[in-house]
């Protein structure tokens, strides 16, 4: 059946969830690097126990959450207005430079988001990148109270966009996501926005190598994408050739 809509992740495939670092640098010295690793796994991995636990706080709650932990893991205080810097970045994350060329060429698709993002979240991100008008729907899984990849967040999709599940083609950077995606039915492109990691020569590694080695990879979950692309605007010459 012919692809009629692409459904993107946000944090990491679309927004640059890294671009967090000069901040966490200026405000906190030499540790920022290891805050900036420490606070998107520990997110993460807040998502997946509050589903896990029936204990649902918004993306909002988690991300504060898992901030405020890191920072007193690395010794500094979660002083309130220190947190509040770095929670603000969140609502302005950098647009990855070849997503909205990208987007231009896919116009002919009907085009959304889905994301782990609160509502407020996904509509400051949005605003402040200028993607206005872009998206069909921008999803938000506050709508079923779970964070990906629980199943109840590839179904919005369906409903939302009108379309049958063999008719999008999910597009993530992030390993979980595609399985989660792939085992939903949906056809999958894994953007490679972080290459994995050479095998280490010793445990003496730095903050960005322990975090690609967990996350350059793709995940042994017996669900793989269908393809995979470096930069979201191979995204059309991939598209052309699925067609053909």
């Amino acid at each position: 059946m012919a692809i009629k809509a692409l459904v993107f992740d946000a944090y990491g495939t679309l927004y640059d969830v890294q671009s967090v670092r000069d901040l966490a640098t200026k405000l906190c010295g030499a540790k920022g690097e290891l805050i900036t690793q420490l606070w998107r796994l520990k997110q993460l991995e807040y998502s997946w126990l509050r589903s896990l636990m029936l204990s649902y706080e918004d993306f909002w709650s988690v991300t504060r959450e898992s901030l405020e932990f890191s920072l007193t893991a690395v010794g500094i205080a979660p002083e309130p207005l220190l947190c509040e810097r770095l929670m603000n970045k969140y609502l302005n994350l950098d647009l990855y430079p070849e997503a909205i060329q990208a987007l231009e060429g896919l116009r002919d698709y009907k085009l959304a988001i889905l994301s782990n993002g609160s509502p407020a979240m996904l509509d400051a991100l949005i605003e402040s990148s200028g993607l206005e008008g872009r998206f069909a729907d921008v999803i938000s899984v506050d709508r079923v109270k779970t964070f990906k990849p629980d199943p109840a967040c590839y179904g919005l999709v369906e409903p939302a966009l009108g379309v049958e599940t063999s008719e999008v083609l999910f597009v993530s950077s992030n390993g979980f996501d595609v399985a989660g995606a792939k085992r939903h039915g949906f056809q999958v492109v894994r953007v490679a926005r972080v290459s994995a990691a050479a095998a280490p020569e010793n445990a003496e590694i730095e903050p960005t190598e322990f975090f690609r080695l967990l996350r350059g990879a793709p995940e042994n979950l017996g669900h793989v994408a269908d393809w995979r692309v470096s930069r979201l605007t191979e995204l059309v010459r991939l598209l052309d050739g699925i067609r053909n």
